[in-house]
């Protein structure tokens, strides 16, 4: 059985200007944040999924290297229950040859780290403490 369920819980965009994105989606489309600080927005955009605007340097930092060339500097999360889950997704992502980046624990009180497909594209496994890491899990079957 994989350890991976089939589902995405945070999209997260690389973007030039936090403020300018802020501006733009919450003051004037009216989106509600649910998390805002200086380097990244998170705006609840489906149920059980979070768009998360990250500046540049942010982003950056967060998944070890800047985005390869041709490929766009967007992430996609998939938050589960425990540090054990992120450690057994990101096992099999390297048992299928994926390049990975190891979980830690990170400044914002989660442990994640990252797998990159055979494209390039970087999912995040996280497990994620707080309201917003509540608020994306899937319920388990």
């Amino acid at each position: 059985m994989a350890a991976m369920e089939q589902r995405a819980s945070f999209i997260t965009l690389a973007v030039a200007d936090v403020a300018r994105s802020r501006a733009f989606y919450v003051d004037g489309l009216g989106w509600q944040p649910i998390f805002e600080a200086d380097e990244v927005l998170m705006l609840p955009v489906a149920e059980r999924m979070i768009l998360s605007l990250w500046s540049v340097e942010g982003f950056t930092a967060e998944i070890g290297a800047p985005p390869a060339p041709g490929i766009a500097p967007l992430t996609l999360a998939h938050n589960v229950a425990t540090d054990a889950e992120v450690d057994a997704v990101l096992a099999e992502a390297a048992a299928l040859g994926a390049p990975v980046t190891p979980a830690v624990r990170r400044d914002w009180g989660g442990y994640s780290g990252y797998f990159a497909d055979p494209d390039g594209f970087r999912w995040e496994i996280a497990m994620n403490p707080d309201e917003t890491g509540a608020f994306v899990l899937a319920p388990r079957s």
